[in-house]
């Protein structure tokens, strides 16, 4: 592979059966394994400006979602902040005015840690 090209890897596993308590990490995978200095541990933040435009078609008609926000536990607002601020920090997100937004709903996952569930990701 070119030294400075860009690569990217996408590991799909399955649902995991009741009763399984092995967890599949990114670093179990050979190729992640084998080629550790091309998957960071961390990603820098967003890809550079390319040349293509990008742009979202939205289905004609399609109103902004308008929704209260969830009233949120102090835990999971803890946990919310926190993950804003770490996408903030890397540069995945920055803050907007737009119409367009995302509820954000915490699950408690059998860990003890959170998931979230976007209702705007469901929009066909």
């Amino acid at each position: 592979m070119p030294k400075g090209c860009q690569v990217f890897l996408a590991h799909v596993n399955t649902k995991e059966a009741e009763g399984k308590s092995e967890k599949k990490q990114l670093e179990n995978v050979p190729i992640v394994r084998d080629f550790p200095k091309v998957f960071p541990q961390d990603l820098p933040g967003l890809p550079p400006t390319r040349q293509v435009v990008f742009q979202i078609d939205l289905i004609p008609g399609a109103a902004p979602v308008a929704q209260a926000p969830y009233r949120l536990a102090p835990s999971e607002m803890k946990e919310l902040l926190e993950q804003l601020k770490e996408l903030s920090d890397k540069g995945f997100i920055r803050p907007s005015s737009l119409p367009w937004g995302a509820s954000v709903l915490f699950v408690k996952k059998k860990d003890g840690s959170f998931s979230d569930v976007y209702r705007l990701s469901r929009i066909k």
